[in-house]
């Protein structure tokens, strides 16, 4: 159930707050597809020209994502049932890209921007926990703990792409919160449970890496 503070949030955000200067750039943020490649090249470069460390991160981050969004995103999703505030309310503004390949192309047309009436047919109910932002969290978590210096502005983008859920009317504001917290610890405890394999099996398995790097994740 959704509560009155959780929705007059939500308004605020999604009308109040917005305007046409943000929409391009909330919907940007909000589109996996718009990102995926240069994800795509951001990896392969780390991949080809980083170092251990920067390997070993991919791993972590890779491992974070897969249980945060393959086990524990999708499982409560089902269980919790909680419909998303474009499916049960009048009026929420609702946008995305417009259609084009690749999809960054679509900066250049107009947005699609739709007004929600909900029918009488049942909603989905796939708005708890926000997959966008407990990914994006889980990943800049794992990146400020591999490099504390400057990883901690990989929650930057993190925190404009969970903002832009509830902006572009997919998640409500306790989904976000609740969300960006569980992608950071499942991240955590991903890190300390590699890095503890890493100390325990690693000098077994790759014996001149491990005398190196006695840790993944400090250098």
């Amino acid at each position: 159930m959704r509560g009155r503070m959780d929705e007059q949030a939500f308004y605020l955000i999604n009308h109040q707050w917005a305007g046409s200067w943000a929409d391009l750039a909330m919907a940007a943020a909000s589109s996996w597809a718009f990102w995926w490649p240069f994800l795509v090249l951001g990896v392969l470069a780390l991949l080809v020209f980083g170092g251990f460390r920067a390997r070993a991160m991919l791993v972590a981050a890779g491992l974070a994502v897969g249980i945060t969004d393959g086990i524990v995103v999708d499982s409560l999703k089902e269980i919790v049932g909680r419909p998303r505030p474009h499916e049960v309310l009048v009026g929420v503004r609702t946008l995305d890209l417009a259609k084009a390949t690749p999809r960054f192309m679509a900066l250049g047309k107009p947005l699609k921007v739709g007004w929600s009436r909900p029918d009488a047919t049942a909603p989905r109910g796939k708005s708890f926990p926000s997959g966008h932002a407990s990914n994006n969290f889980a990943i800049a978590t794992v990146v400020t703990v591999f490099y504390r210096r400057w990883g901690w502005l990989a929650f930057l983008p993190a925190a404009l792409v969970s903002y832009s859920r509830i902006y572009v009317g997919s998640h409500w504001p306790s989904d976000v919160l609740v969300s960006c917290i569980l992608g950071a610890g499942i991240a955590l405890l991903v890190v300390r449970g590699l890095d503890a394999c890493w100390r325990h099996w690693g000098g077994r398995i790759f014996p001149v890496l491990r005398a190196e790097h006695p840790s993944l994740a400090k250098p």
